[in-house]
């Protein structure tokens, strides 16, 4: 079994740089954002936190690729590093708590690259969640003040807790009446957004959870604390990974039921 300590120690390093960056930032009345094509908003912070994170993985890790959702691809070779610099920029602007930098090792494998060392950290929450293949997933301060994650028991869905980020991308892709149907038949629905609820699975707060729109970054780091934690992370298609554009966690139990409520389209 590979060891992928010194990569988690400096996923850790590159966390706590990411979060001066971004805490240095977070609710300042002079805050510059911008729109990018897409629509979608980008601060001052998201791009200081990315450059901070390429500047140590290019002295630490002069060999490895970096793909990051501000400044794109860079490198090339069989490890990759995928940088968030601020998951839930929304949230960031408008001084809600909820975000989060995402930083995964990525290594090429049968099938294609997949995650092997994956860190959540969410200093305005101050929390930081990480795991890596084969070891296990955790959450605490430091790499020596820890708990090991543990995904939930629940087997029935009319007992399970049910999170989501928003209803945007459910009814454009027709899975709206599927949705709809998974939220009456659960226990509980909450939309906590953006990496929580996949914590939240990793935890077992919670115990399915479902986006139907995203990006490698958003997905690389929480995949694999979700399956290190004993849960499964697909796409809505069931593919097992961060590669279908969107995606389904769950505590396992409960998967292949639930995801046949949200491929259901009418």
């Amino acid at each position: 079994m590979a060891d992928y300590h010194d990569d988690l120690r400096l996923a850790h390093v590159l966390a706590d740089a990411a979060d001066a960056a971004t805490t240095a930032r977070f609710k300042a009345l002079d805050l510059k954002v911008e729109t990018k094509p897409d629509m979608t908003p980008v601060t001052e912070a998201d791009k200081a936190a990315e450059e901070v994170i390429r500047g140590h993985l290019q002295r630490a890790r002069p060999r490895d690729a970096v793909i990051g959702e501000e400044y794109g691809s860079e490198g090339t070779g069989p490890r990759r590093w995928v940088i968030d610099p601020i998951d839930g920029t929304k949230n960031y602007v408008r001084g809600v708590p909820v975000w989060a930098t995402l930083i995964s090792l990525m290594e090429a494998a049968e099938g294609g690259f997949q995650p092997v060392v994956g860190l959540v950290s969410a200093p305005a929450l101050g929390r930081r969640w990480w795991a890596a293949k084969g070891h296990g997933a955790y959450t605490g301060r430091s790499l020596s003040s820890a708990s090991r994650l543990r995904v939930s028991q629940v087997s029935k869905l009319t007992d399970a807790s049910f999170a989501y980020s928003s209803l945007t991308g459910w009814e454009d892709q027709g899975r709206l009446g599927g949705f709809l149907d998974l939220t009456r038949e659960v226990w509980r629905t909450r939309a906590y957004g953006d990496f929580w609820p996949y914590m939240m699975v990793a935890e077992g707060s919670v115990d399915i959870c479902a986006e139907p729109e995203l990006n490698l970054w958003d997905m690389a780091a929480t995949a694999i604390i979700v399956t290190e934690a004993g849960g499964t992370f697909t796409g809505l298609d069931g593919r097992p990974g961060p590669h279908s554009g969107n995606a389904a966690a769950s505590n396992g139990i409960l998967h292949d039921e639930f995801l046949g409520y949200l491929n259901m389209r009418y």
